[in-house]
């Protein structure tokens, strides 16, 4: 089950990285990257900035809920690594 739970922290880490870069600071973002005026007439400037900033919250989220998860799943009540007792 931790393995399981590795490979979601990674894929949440991968997806949290392309979110982050797909922005642009100055407010550009996704809306240069596709050609500036389609884009806004497409997905329009607005829509396309705020669902990306909303994706890396709740990434950013998932990600730290994993984390916490994960580690109490390895970590045993007294703090004891559970799974290098039963090797």
């Amino acid at each position: 089950m931790t393995t399981a739970m590795t490979v979601f922290i990674a894929l949440i880490c991968v997806l949290l990285v392309l979110a982050i870069l797909i922005q642009n600071p100055k407010g550009g973002g996704v809306d240069s990257t596709f050609g500036g005026n389609a884009a806004n007439q497409m997905f329009g400037a607005s829509k396309s900035a705020d669902f990306i900033e909303k994706a890396t919250w709740y990434l950013a989220f998932a990600l730290f809920a994993l984390c916490i998860i994960t580690s109490l799943m390895v970590g045993g009540p007294d703090g004891s690594d559970t799974q290098l007792l039963t090797q």
